[in-house]
């Protein structure tokens, strides 16, 4: 970005919940069913259908809502938000503006910078539009039609593309870990909308801005930022005018082009919802919510930054996704060594997960501290632990039954370990005065041969004592 400019940017995201059933009708909220399925008369907006509000929709919006540090209204209106597109079938979205359910709050950044929230409103998806070619046009699923969906509006205190995806992130993990949404952005369940301004550095006079809808990945994000910058950027330099509008974001060209002029509020002509009455969130309600949150990232961070000492790469990983950390936090219940179990669930673990759209743990988390409990009573080597790690995760069973099973436990005795060492310095003369010049290099050619010897029953620190015995 140009120096003698500034960015502001301001972010509208919307991400779909995790209930059971639609926020006004009994139809399933469920991706991938067959089109046109998880429709009804309420949903697709049939002449005197009438509305009935999720209950579960309210208390996962108030969880979104505690979770940003957000106040909670006590009282909550529905409106009817009025435009004609085709993925809306009743020419009106139900939504929120006066008296949405959470106001304020936001997300603070690693680097110490608060991203205010304006608030977040609980809404009705819109259906989708699947184009096809030009024979047959485009088609429409009425599907995701009245799911759940919460939209956050921030503030516009982002200054840089890297600002926000950062502050994405922050309300991805938020959202996931909380249980809330589960925020998969290649099935459309978060999408970003980016308003977006340029101005000359320090100058308080805010551009014209524009937005740029429905963009479904952090790289999305991150490239359409940068460009629609430049290109206001150029075309005020040009002497140009930056125009109010609404942009579609191309991201095979990497370029965003002209829809249609930006709406204001009063475009929408909102009106309260003759249908739906108003909402009174009690504060027990508000309490009981707040209890059943889980230790979010920002928190869990802090906790194993500060109390267990682990490194920030370390923490980075355990982070990246609420199944990992929740393994983790699990498993130091019953093996409390934090940096030795970050270790082997980072090497030895999550090299068997298969795919991060469906992520899930291999193994449970008691199964890998029985190994590793029998790793450091020197019961396994560590070569047949993480074999033992690999046959828990194919077979499943019991880590002690299986080790036994495949003959994995190191119950050779020491005499047969020094007889079994004994011969193979007697077999190898060179590499006995070589280990005077450099032990530690032929130290593991002695130790790696005893294992072999031994089927990998030995002890290597006992070997390595040994060495020292006969060799020193």
């Amino acid at each position: 970005m140009r120096e003698d400019y500034d960015v502001v940017i301001g972010l509208e995201v919307h991400a779909e919940l995790n209930t059971n059933t639609k926020v006004f009708c009994s139809c399933p909220n469920h991706f991938g069913s067959d089109t046109n399925t998880n429709c009804c008369p309420v949903c697709i907006g049939l002449p005197g259908a009438l509305p009935i509000l999720n209950k579960r929709a309210v208390e996962l919006t108030i969880k979104a809502g505690l979770c940003m540090g957000c106040r909670i209204n006590d009282i909550a209106v529905f409106e009817r938000k009025n435009y004609f597109y085709p993925d809306l079938s009743k020419a009106y979205q139900i939504s929120q503006l006066e008296r949405p359910i959470c106001i304020g709050g936001g997300v603070q950044l690693d680097s110490g910078k608060f991203i205010r929230l304006n608030r977040i409103h609980l809404e009705e998806d819109a259906g989708k539009l699947i184009h096809k070619n030009a024979s047959i046009g485009t088609l429409i699923d009425y599907n995701r039609g009245g799911v759940p969906l919460i939209e956050m509006v921030s503030e516009p205190d982002i200054t840089s593309a890297d600002e926000a995806v950062e502050y994405l992130n922050k309300l991805r993990n938020n959202l996931v870990y909380a249980g809330i949404a589960e925020c998969k952005m290649e099935q459309g369940g978060m999408r970003c909308d980016v308003n977006l301004s340029v101005k000359k550095k320090g100058s308080n006079e805010l551009g014209t801005r524009t937005e740029m809808k429905n963009l479904n990945s952090f790289r999305s994000v991150q490239r359409a930022i940068e460009y629609e910058t430049m290109r206001q950027i150029e075309l005020v330099e040009a002497g140009g005018v930056v125009r109010q509008e609404t942009r579609k974001w191309d991201d095979e060209k990497g370029e965003s082009f002209s829809m249609r002029s930006k709406e204001s509020a009063n475009d929408y002509r909102y009106f309260p919802d003759p249908d739906l009455l108003s909402v009174k969130i009690e504060r027990d309600l508000v309490e009981k919510l707040k209890a059943e949150l889980p230790k979010l990232p920002m928190e869990r961070r802090k906790i194993y930054l500060e109390e267990y000492s682990l490194p920030e790469y370390d923490v980075d990983i355990l982070l990246s996704q609420k199944e990992i950390s929740d393994f983790f936090d699990e498993a130091l219940t019953y093996y409390n060594e934090p940096k030795t179990l970050a270790n082997w669930i980072m090497t030895e673990v999550l090299k068997y997960v298969k795919t991060e759209e469906e992520f899930k743990m291999p193994l449970k988390a008691k199964e890998l501290t029985e190994v590793l409990k029998m790793y450091d009573q020197k019961a396994l080597s560590q070569a047949n632990a993480k074999s033992l790690i690999e046959k828990l995760i194919n077979e499943g069973g019991d880590a002690k039954e299986l080790a036994k099973k495949y003959n994995l436990i190191n119950d050779i005795s020491d005499d047969a370990v020094e007889e079994a060492l004994k011969q193979i310095i007697e077999a190898n003369p060179k590499a006995r005065e070589d280990y005077k010049v450099n032990p530690d290099k032929i130290s593991t050619f002695f130790v790696g041969q005893v294992m072999r010897a031994t089927k990998g029953k030995a002890n290597p620190d006992k070997v390595k004592e040994l060495l020292n015995k006969y060799l020193n």
